[in-house]
């Protein structure tokens, strides 16, 4: 599999037309481990001198985000800088030089963007009830089965199972396990069919992981979010709608919020801290009955409280880092910036010389509430004569 993905990164540099197997937008493991193993067995079994390419219908950025599936290619020990993704290659512009010839799997309706590629479509495989309105017109092998990848599987064995290595087997057999529920009848999502290829597989390999270990290890990469930032948890299971050029997008965030547990349980430095109503359910906000506290004080009790709660999570083991920075960099990276946070609002708090700053800052001490500054009846009459002469002044030089 390895060689024959290194193979069509080359194809790539060539002009000539191209075979494109195409996974759905989520890009799932489902959708990616069908790409790879159905583009890899119909290179092996055409006789002309074609080339079948499997495109991850993603960009390359946004891999991190499907936890599963780098964790699976690095167990099968397959290199991400050898998969071709959708920001990686024109394919309209192939479609319009009449060299794009496309293959679905996992989907069959194309989205609005890609509608001018529907004619390049000569076949679908996928395993969700069909929608004949948006279907393209060609060849549809559709059947309603727990995992696309029982369909791949399929095709290859009654094909030519003997092109069939262990590095594929496993990519297939994990991913019917996973979406399957590791077989479980109580969810009853596998078919027979699923179950008989997850068979045949472990009998065709016998040394495939256990069904127990490769669900949890997978189950586990799924819903790991320890090495994504912010933005990338929001758009890791964002799903987004369409209404009259309205777009919504819901996301979901797999932890534990913490935090506000932390400020309401705070004695030091006390918040006194009062809940108000929220019309957002998953928005607390809260009245600050001690404004003595300042953000410069309340900076450390929050960074005290995150990392608290990032040491608390755990890595699966075997779970490869995701991303490029590793998690004791991207602990020192967080207290660094952390401590940078608190030194500039500690200065940016400091009482200014002039003017005074204003009681409803939250600083830390209000420069009235020493008191009115001392002022004399001969200080009031010397500012006054001052601002008189430079009245004067400055309106006898604007008549020159």
């Amino acid at each position: 599999m390895e060689d024959y993905l290194q193979g069509c990164r080359a194809a790539l540099q060539e002009s000539r037309p191209l075979h494109v197997v195409l996974g759905n937008e989520s890009c799932d493991l489902d959708s990616m481990v069908s790409a790879l193993a159905l583009a890899f067995y119909l290179m092996k079994t055409n006789e002309a001198e074609e080339v079948f390419i499997p495109v991850l219908n993603i960009k390359r950025s946004e891999l991190p985000l499907r936890g599963d599936n780098v964790f699976f290619l690095q167990k099968v020990h397959i290199p991400e800088t050898s998969l071709i993704f959708r920001d990686e290659i024109d394919l309209h512009a192939l479609h319009q030089a009449g060299q794009l010839t496309l293959i679905l799997v996992d989907h069959h309706v194309l989205p609005k963007s890609d509608t001018a590629l529907k004619d390049a479509v000569t076949e679908v495989l996928d395993h969700r009830p069909i929608e004949q309105k948006h279907c393209p017109p060609c060849q549809v092998a559709v059947e309603l089965v727990g995992s696309c990848a029982t369909l791949v599987t399929e095709r290859i064995l009654q094909g030519a199972p003997e092109i069939l290595d262990r590095q594929t087997a496993t990519l297939l057999h994990g991913t019917i396990i996973l979406d399957c529920v590791n077989m479980d009848p109580k969810i009853g999502k596998a078919t027979l069919k699923d179950k008989k290829y997850v068979e045949k597989l472990e009998a065709l390999f016998p040394d495939l992981p256990q069904r127990n270990e490769i669900f949890d290890s997978l189950q586990k990469a799924k819903f790991d979010v320890s090495g994504l930032t912010t933005e990338q948890m929001l758009r890791k299971d964002q799903k987004t709608i369409y209404r009259q050029g309205t777009r919504v997008a819901v996301s979901a965030i797999y932890m534990d919020l913490e935090i506000c547990g932390v400020l309401e349980r705070s004695q030091s430095p006390p918040l006194d801290l009062t809940p108000l109503l929220s019309t957002h359910p998953n928005l607390q906000a809260y009245f600050q009955g001690n404004t003595q506290v300042s953000r410069k004080k309340l900076l450390p009790l929050l960074h005290e409280a995150l990392s608290a709660y990032l040491d608390s999570m755990h890595i699966p083991t075997g779970q490869p880092e995701t991303g490029s920075v590793s998690r004791e960099q991207g602990d020192k990276d967080l207290d660094r910036a952390g401590d940078s946070l608190i030194s500039g609002l500690s200065q940016d708090e400091e009482d200014p010389p002039l003017p005074p700053t204003p009681v409803n800052s939250l600083v830390d001490e209000c420069p009235l509430d020493r008191g009115l500054p001392k002022l004399s009846a001969e200080a009031i009459f010397e500012k006054c004569c001052q601002i008189s002469l430079s009245q004067a002044t400055a309106a006898s030089s604007s008549n020159k």
